[in-house]
């Protein structure tokens, strides 16, 4: 009589897999199962060099905000004629006490930029965020309603695009007075017809989607529809667009302080900054380089933000 050899090894894995209750197919089956859309979206992010570039930089320039007491070598707001329009530490002439130099009051021009960050993203943030909420507002009524709401945002958005919004800012800002927060007021009020244009469009496809209908047929109120199904499918743009916003809105504010009507003297902002050294520009070309390049970098990071996030939650993923 033949007697048959059990291999030791194989039945110690099927008495395992007997005793787990799996089978090899199942095991297949579950390494096979599609990634989430979260791990689809941080595996993007991973590999997104302009995302990377530009969340680095933004994160950096937040910090000097929030640091910016600490960071800053001198009070921004003192002034020595004593030592006014010194070089930069590496120019003929530079003082190793003030690292870039002083402006033509004997101010610290190192610690005025430290803190023009925090005045350039407080109205930056401040004023997208005020335009996020007329926008989005007047965009997902009148995707949702149509009709004759839909015509009347519509006119509201037609009459915003055909005045010029600086030259409205700037009547603005010297009718009411200029103040940090009559600048934020105003570049938000004028700055939301992008929130409209976007959610009002994506509305208008989201409702006639089947959950929609579905909360309807439930006995889901409009505003219920509305918070619940129809916003969280537009989080994604809102934030791309509250980005790109960020950067618009601080070269509004530099512009305006620049032209004398933003952010008033001795309060540290970079367009004034820039507004207060053009008139030595050719002799001391720092004064106007230096903050040129910290709003370069804050708006650049910004764009990149905002275009990185763009590619990493849109669905084809395009890079």
């Amino acid at each position: 009589m033949t007697q048959t050899r059990t291999d030791p090894t194989h039945a110690a894995t099927s008495q395992t897999g007997e005793t787990l209750g799996q089978t090899p197919d199942a095991a297949v089956t579950t390494e096979a199962l599609p990634p989430t859309p979260r791990r689809l979206a941080l595996n993007r992010a991973r590999g997104h060099g302009g995302l990377m570039i530009g969340g680095t930089i933004i994160a950096l320039l937040v910090l000097t905000a929030i640091f910016a007491p600490l960071l800053a070598p001198h009070d921004p707001y003192a002034q020595s004629l004593s030592t006014r329009m010194l070089p930069p530490v590496w120019a003929e002439g530079g003082n190793p006490e003030y690292l870039l130099g002083t402006d033509q009051n004997g101010r610290d021009y190192l610690s005025r930029l430290i803190f023009g960050a925090r005045i350039s993203l407080m109205i930056g943030l401040g004023a997208a965020f005020i335009g996020m909420m007329i926008g989005v507002t007047l965009g997902v009524i009148a995707g949702y309603f149509g009709g004759w709401i839909d015509h009347a945002v519509s006119f509201l958005l037609t009459a915003q695009l055909a005045l010029p919004g600086l030259l409205l800012a700037m009547a603005l800002v010297f009718i009411i007075g200029p103040s940090v927060w009559v600048v934020i007021c105003i570049v938000g009020v004028l700055h939301w017809t992008y929130y409209l244009v976007v959610t009002r469009a994506a509305t208008q496809r989201i409702r006639n989607l089947d959950f929609v209908a579905a909360a309807q047929a439930a006995g889901s109120t409009p505003g219920q529809i509305i918070r619940h199904e129809i916003l969280p499918n537009l989080v994604s743009a809102i934030i791309v667009i509250f980005t790109f916003e960020l950067g618009i809105a601080i070269l509004a504010e530099s512009s305006l302080s620049f032209l004398g009507v933003g952010i008033q003297p001795p309060t540290p902002s970079w367009g004034l900054m820039i507004a207060e050294g053009k008139q030595s520009m050719f002799y001391r070309p720092w004064l106007v380089v230096l903050p040129g390049l910290c709003l370069f970098a804050l708006v650049i990071g910004a764009n990149l933000l905002g275009d990185g996030l763009r590619d990493v939650t849109s669905p084809d993923g395009r890079n």
